[in-house]
């Protein structure tokens, strides 16, 4: 179990830290190295975002986890450890918005050749509210990066309120007040 401010804690994210910088300056190793460090707090994440899709999807934790690795190593770099768990966020974030719109298309008869009437009366899915979360928020970020930011680690990435503000490196206090307008600003866009 991960205790903010523990010294197992603490030491876990010097050492993950430490291989970034390795990943960086192109040490072949870090790659499995970080991979080890962080794969376990990766399927939580992974899992908190499956929470929402349907039964009996083809995407599971795993997939969404190795998924969201593979895109994450390659020649992006990272100014340290907060900025690789908001991009995992991030790339999950995307990987998820991709497969409700492969599956959005699909329902709407994609790849048919005729398409039925009745399925432009369809009734909003979760599919359709993880898109339009994702446009909101992506409208977010032009307005304000850092409440887009929050949320996304908030949110995409599962990380309690104490650790999105020493990611963000501002105050547990600032963290709630932008997460309260984040979330007021966010409702309002997806009511419109």
């Amino acid at each position: 179990m991960r205790v903010l401010g523990s010294p197992r804690y603490n030491f876990r994210m010097a050492e993950i830290s430490q291989i970034l910088i390795r990943l960086d300056q192109g040490d072949a190793l870090a790659c499995n190295d970080l991979l080890a460090l962080v794969y376990d707090e990766l399927r939580r994440l992974a899992h908190a975002k499956m929470a929402s899709e349907k039964p009996g999807s083809t995407l599971n934790a795993t997939a969404l986890v190795h998924e969201a690795y593979l895109r994450l190593i390659g020649d992006q770099k990272f100014e340290n450890r907060g900025h690789f768990f908001a991009a995992a966020g991030e790339a999950m974030r995307r990987i998820l918005v991709e497969a409700a719109r492969r599956r959005a298309a699909l329902k709407r008869g994609a790849g048919k050749g005729e398409r039925d009437p009745l399925d432009q009366l369809s009734i909003p899915t979760p599919d359709d509210e993880l898109l339009a979360v994702h446009e909101a928020l992506d409208d977010l970020a032009r307005v304000d990066p850092k409440a887009a930011s929050l949320v996304k680690l908030r949110f995409f990435s599962g990380m309690t309120m104490d650790e999105v503000a020493k990611v963000l490196e501002i105050s547990v206090r600032s963290a709630h007040d932008i997460w309260a307008f984040a979330r007021t600003w966010l409702h309002r866009k997806m009511r419109d």
